[in-house]
């Protein structure tokens, strides 16, 4: 039996690990430059690749080719070129070659110019992007380059603020232990502060450029990959090896801050970075219609081809029997028997009837694309005035298929979030305050109630009560709640003179420090001993004894303080879940706390319990001694420190909650809520923690309070049951696929569910199905369009089974993903599913995913316009997506389908005419119409009416649209426009051919009339008038929105008809030139005669008919039009109003805990080891008499200063973790000193230190 993954249930191929077979040397580009690497046939290029990067399509020696080979794609393309080499031979051509080359270059010249102006684009940014300056290490100087001059092995320096240009091992900075302050957000989205750290011994060793240039260590390491949060490496320098991790690397794209200066090694450059193996290729996106177009005229070419072999069959029977009854003309046929003059017929026909796939239908079909692009731009709806950006659609052709969207991927962090957190509520002593408690509104003018968030307006902190009882100072409760905010807490600080600038790990901490200052509790300065406050004016330094850090284990933190009156004092804040079982007692505050917890949970605030105790000295001493002991231990030290923590913080007093707004942007809840009523989903990928996307999910109410949560265990288990019971799809099909996976948890409906996954288990679940491929090979692909063959592909089957899982839930989240993630989730659903897919984001990390998905929606963020660039359409928020795909898409969607019905069936109607007169010439391809006739049909006659359809039509109204957005399913479905519709349109414009032509010979065949009407002239031009009316007045019939326009475009095709009529029978143009204008006056002969008006009246008395009976036999038997529907629901079912908050009260605590769970581990380890504290000068004293005789440096909640990166006698720990039981990588140390055991700390080695402040932004 296979071996199965224990994550996913499911069996799994090998597990490849990382080659580390990639070697970069320092200072040494020859190195380098000696490795190739085969990429295509015999050809190889260079094995470690330049900075420069090329994202553009096209350059001038390719763009012909490539862009004629994409456009011939299109099968209508190819058909037009069959049809004009046809046109060039003299026997069988009925019109001039180059008449139609003309219109086919106009085609591609118009495509052609869109795709140069849009890859014209693509080289300005890559332009831009390869020449941004950085400093390169050139001999023993550094001197100012460009990107594209970067190369593996270079050494780099970089600025504050200026952006990492490739993936580069940090080895030194300017601030203290080589600490490096990094922004992702255009990697994972996330805009608080990262740190990175070098290694000791290049922090030690390369202090100077000369030691720099002198630097010749050798990386070994994993090959260029995807994986963003992992990297395993080796430093090898002067005979000694020094372990590598992601907490070492710069990647390409972050950009420093808060640092002077850094320097780096390049690793990996230009494609080989992390986030360019991340970006994806550029593919052509068609829309579903543009498929069935190229498929439909594959179809009416075979159509067209037999009709034409029958015909030319035909013509040669007639032929033969012709020449057998009339001898006497044999001399007419002595050079052609009936077999070559079928065939030559055959090609006439063809030729003739090849303007049933109009050329003209893809130039309008390409006006009123770009037209309906600019209805997008115009629109003011989406205009955001407040930054001043317009919606705009960047691309022209997929308009019509943001009308048939059935999955939404989004991006959480600048998408459907502002990233600024706002403290708006808390609960102290049982008391609420905040908005909604009835003081929010008496706050005076300039009560400090606000802060300057750095770049963002004044966000209300809290209520007037709560300053007033802050400023009275008589609630014991309240004054240690205010403390503890102001206290407990990972924070930086710079004084700047006129602000404090704090600097925090998560903006959760940064707004409760914000909050506490703001009420008169201001964090003022820390050192690695103290932490100096004012309280409501007064200036209080408390010393600073432990600091028991956050992790995601704990899901708490405290700080252990001694005040200056010599109290010992905890506070914690955490988790309700783990406060709440740590308390002292439960008594009616506690209760009424809880209580506040519910109500904030409804509210989809993310929640906090703040509680403390004092500490006896002897209680702190004895602890203390503990603490020390295990922090030297070489084995079970995080297990051991995690025991001595969960001791200290028992017996707790809870003093207050706390509740946080992650602020989403304008209209979020409101647009996915419709959007869901619209039958489309919406999943949220994104590189953020579980537990704040999880509340952000129900704060846009994507998830409710009634669904079934299916995290990884449970889906586990579900495809762990489902493969056991389906070792192959044989005979099920993906209904039954998609049963059975519902049935594995029938205790909740399939849209009661949403699932809740990690990048981690997508990566099982996409390994199993990439392993399997790679062993089965090239087959692989071909068996899967096998239904039979593809059952035993295990990799395909757990990656169905679970698109079907996920498919069949109401919602879906993805957390921890990577760009590369995002795009493959989009690929799944598009692969087995089919659907029409749109992703939408504002980062560089979804690149990716926009272009893979079918269509590209980039926001206008604060997160740089990388996304905006690459997206088809650009927004400025996520709101205006409701009006973008309700409205714009379900009205597009309407009138492309429209335009296709009514241009086929006026096509039909108008020129199968020429078919039905062929049984009654000799099937000879005599025209049935006059060639100006043929001509202008689709050019002026009849391309107006149709045209004001696809550019004005509406079924309803832009409100209507939005109030019920169940008429979106229609494009869902296709159902207007598919091979069913196609076929009824075939059969309307058929029979409307077949009545205008019979119709007028039966009319015309025993009859003269005055004017001696009854000749060929005569009769085409009313055969010609009957269809060219029936077109129209079916057009008419079926416009459901009338404009001025409207009208003026079917009185413009009147009148063109008469006016050319008149121009191209005129007698003068016929005396100039007969053998063009062939019918002089013949219109004129036959419309001034009242027996032909009145057959022209019969004929579209009868063509108009069956309309009208069924429109008057769907209105007899109920079948009520989508007005009459929207009328009838809102008159029985009034639309209610989103509403935000919850009335379902939630029965445990798992929603309330959203903050807890979100905040990261912070500046903990850094700030008890002193690792980023300036320097003092000598002499200064690091701990007062207090400390108990603690060691410097040494910390409670982390590891001493001076600790090295262990090997195996740390027993097995691996190198990089941290004490707290964290993984690896998460807390930041120096390795030891040769010589110095773990732990140990020589004085002189210990940095000096007064006061730790955030460094200099």
């Amino acid at each position: 039996m296979a071996e199965q993954d224990p994550a996913t249930g499911c069996p799994r191929g090998k597990q490849q690990l990382p080659a580390f077979t990639w070697e970069v040397r320092a200072n040494d580009r020859g190195y380098h430059r000696q490795f190739k690497k085969k990429f295509a046939f015999c050809l190889s290029k260079r094995k470690y690749s330049g900075n420069a990067i090329r994202t553009a399509k096209y350059n001038l020696l390719t763009f012909l080719p490539l862009n004629l080979y994409e456009q011939f794609h299109r099968m209508a393309n190819v058909y037009f070129v069959f049809v004009i080499l046809l046109q060039t031979f003299p026997e069988i051509s009925t019109l001039p070659w180059y008449t139609l080359l003309f219109p086919l270059s106009c085609l591609l010249i118009i495509r052609g110019l869109r795709d140069l102006i849009d890859d014209i684009g693509r080289h300005q940014s890559d332009r831009n992007i390869n020449s941004r300056p950085c400093e390169i290490l050139a001999g023993t100087s550094f001197r100012w380059q460009k990107w594209r001059d970067i190369c593996v092995g270079d050494i780099v320096r970089l600025h504050k603020d200026s952006v990492v240009p490739a993936d580069l091992l940090l080895l030194r900075s300017s601030e203290p232990s080589s600490l490096c302050y990094v922004e992702t957000a255009d990697i994972d989205g996330e805009t608080n502060l990262k740190f990175r750290q070098a290694l000791l011994v290049t922090h030690q060793e390369l202090g100077s450029e000369e030691s720099m240039a002198a630097f010749d260590g050798r990386v070994t390491c994993e090959e260029p990959n995807s994986r963003m949060h992992t990297f395993t490496g080796t430093l090898r320098w002067r005979g000694r090896t020094h372990a590598l991790d992601i907490d070492r690397l710069l990647l390409r794209g972050c950009r420093v801050r808060n640092t002077a200066l850094c320097y780096g090694l390049v690793l990996y450059a230009g494609f080989d970075s992390k986030i360019m193996r991340n970006c994806g290729k550029i593919k052509r996106k068609k829309t579903k219609l543009d498929h069935m177009m190229d498929r439909l005229v594959v179809v009416i070419f075979l159509v067209l081809l037999l009709t034409s072999l029958g015909l030319a069959v035909a013509s040669g029977f007639w032929a033969r029997t012709f020449q057998e009854k009339h001898s006497y003309l044999a001399a007419l046929y002595k050079h052609t028997t009936p077999a070559q003059q079928a065939f030559l017929n055959f090609w006439g026909f063809t030729i003739l009837l090849s303007i049933i796939i109009p050329m003209s239908m893809y130039i309008t079909l390409e006006f009123i694309y770009l037209l309906n692009s600019c209805f997008i731009n115009w629109d003011l709806e989406m205009y955001y005035g407040a930054k001043d950006i317009p919606a705009e659609a960047r691309s022209t052709s997929l308009s019509d298929q943001l009308g048939q969207v059935e999955y939404i991927f989004s991006d959480k962090t600048g998408t459907l979030t502002q990233n600024i957190m706002s403290f708006k509520k808390c609960c102290v002593n049982g008391t609420i305050y905040g908005p909604g408690t009835g003081h929010e509104n008496k706050q005076p003018p300039g009560s400090g109630l606000s802060w300057e968030h750095p770049g963002e307006q004044k966000l209300d902190v809290c209520d007037v009560a709560l300053l007033e009882a802050a400023q009275r100072d008589d609630d014991p409760v309240l004054r240690e709640f205010l403390r503890l905010l102001a206290l407990c807490h990972t924070v930086m600080v710079e004084d700047r003179g006129d602000q404090l600038v704090y600097q925090a790990a998560s903006p959760d901490e940064e707004a409760l420090v914000l909050a506490a200052k703001n009420l008169g509790y201001v964090f003022l300065a820390r050192t690695q001993d103290t932490i100096t406050i004012r309280e409501l004016g007064s200036t209080r330094t408390y010393e600073l004894l432990a600091m028991l850090d956050f992790n995601s284990d704990r899901k708490r933190m405290s700080v252990l303080v001694r005040d200056p009156q010599g109290t010992i004092r905890l506070y914690t804040k955490g988790a309700d879940t783990v406060i709440l079982d740590r308390l002292r007692r439960r008594g009616p505050n506690e209760t009424l706390t809880e209580r506040a917890l519910d109500r904030f949970a409804e509210e989809t605030l993310r929640t906090l319990c703040v509680a403390s105790r004092e500490v006896s000295e002897a209680e702190f001493r004895a602890w203390s001694q503990r603490h020390r002991e295990a922090t030297v231990l070489l084995q079970d030290r995080a297990r051991e420190l995690d025991r001595l923590y969960e001791e200290m913080e028992q017996n707790l007093q809870l003093l207050g909650a706390t509740a946080i707004e992650d602020k989403l942007q304008d209209g979020v809840p409101e647009t996915i809520q419709l959007l869901k009523l619209g039958n489309i989903k919406v999943w949220v990928l994104t590189g953020d923690k579980q537990e704040t996307a999880v509340n952000i999910g129900y704060a846009c109410r994507l998830l409710m309070d009634d669904m079934e949560i299916l995290e990884e265990k449970e889906v586990s288990e579900i495809l762990q049951v489902y493969w056991e019971s389906n070792n192959n799809l044989s005979g099920s099909g993906d209904a039954s696929c998609s049963r059975r996976l519902s049935q594995q948890r029938p205790e909740a409906p399939c849209h009661q569910r949403a699932i809740i996954v990690s990048g981690d288990f997508l990566d099982k679940i996409l390994h199993t199905g990439e392993v399997l491929k790679e062993e089965k090979g090239w087959p692989w692909r071909w068996l899967c369009c096998d239904r039979a063959e593809a059952s035993q592909d295990r990799g395909g089957l757990v990656e169905k089974a679970f698109v079907e899982l996920a498919t069949s839930c109401q919602a879906m989240i993805c957390c921890r993903v990577t760009p590369k993630q995002k795009a493959l989730m989009v690929q799944l659903v598009k692969k087995h599913k089919k659907a029409v897919t749109l992703a939408i984001g504002d980062g560089a990390n979804d690149v990716n995913m926009i272009k893979t998905a079918d269509i590209g929606v980039g926001i206008s963020g604060l997160e740089g316009l990388q996304a905006v660039q690459c997206s088809d359409y650009a927004l400025a928020q996520f709101s205006f997506l409701q009006r973008l795909l309700l409205v714009h898409g379900r009205w597009n969607y309407l009138r492309i389908c429209k335009f296709l019905r009514y241009f086929f069936y006026k096509t039909f109607a108008g020129l199968l005419g020429q078919v039905w007169f062929a049984f009654h010439s000799g099937f000879t391809a005599q025209p049935l119409y006059e060639g100006w006739f043929l001509a202008l049909y689709n050019i002026f006659y009849t391309a107006y009416p149709v045209l004001s359809v696809g550019l004005l039509e509406q079924d309803v109204s832009a409100k209507k649209s939005l109030e019920f957005p169940e008429l979106y399913m229609v494009g869902q479905q296709d159902e207007l426009f598919n091979y069913r519709v196609f076929g009824v349109t075939l059969l309307h414009g058929v029979g409307t051919s077949l009545i205008s032509f019979y119709v007028a010979l039966w009319a015309f065949e025993d009859h003269v009339g005055t004017k001696a009407v009854g000749d060929y002239e005569s009769f085409s031009v009313t055969v010609a008038l009957s269809a060219l009316l029936s077109v129209l007045v079916e057009i008419v019939l079926d416009t459901k929105y009338w404009t001025v326009l409207s009208f003026l475009m079917v009185t413009a095709s009147l009148l063109l008809y008469c006016l050319f009529s008149f121009l191209t029978q005129s007698v003068d143009a016929f005396r100039i030139a007969p053998a063009i204008f062939r019918f002089p006056d013949a219109s004129w002969n036959a419309l001034t005669d009242p027996y032909v008006l009145l057959v022209v009246l019969l004929s579209l008395v009868v063509n108009t008919l069956p309309s009208l009976t069924v429109h008057a036999f769907r209105a007899t038997l109920g079948r009520a039009t989508t007005q009459q529907k929207i009328h009838l629901k809102a008159k029985r079912d009034p639309e209610p109003s989103v509403e935000l908050r919850s009335h379902v009260p939630r029965g445990s605590f798992r929603r309330r805990s959203s903050y807890a769970f979100s905040h990261q581990e912070g500046y903990g380890g850094l700030i008890s080891r002193g690792a980023s504290l300036r320097g003092q000068p000598a002499g200064a004293s690091l701990r007062g008499p207090a400390c108990g005789g603690q060691p410097a440096g040494a910390s409670l909640g982390g590891q001493p200063a001076g600790d090295s990166l262990r090997g195996p006698a740390c027993g097995g720990q691996p190198a990089g973790d941290s004490l707290r039981g964290t993984a690896s990588g998460a807390s930041l140390r120096a390795p030891a000193t040769p010589g110095t055991a773990p732990g140990a700390l020589r004085p002189e080695e210990t940095p000096a230190v007064s006061s730790l402040s955030c460094p200099s932004l």
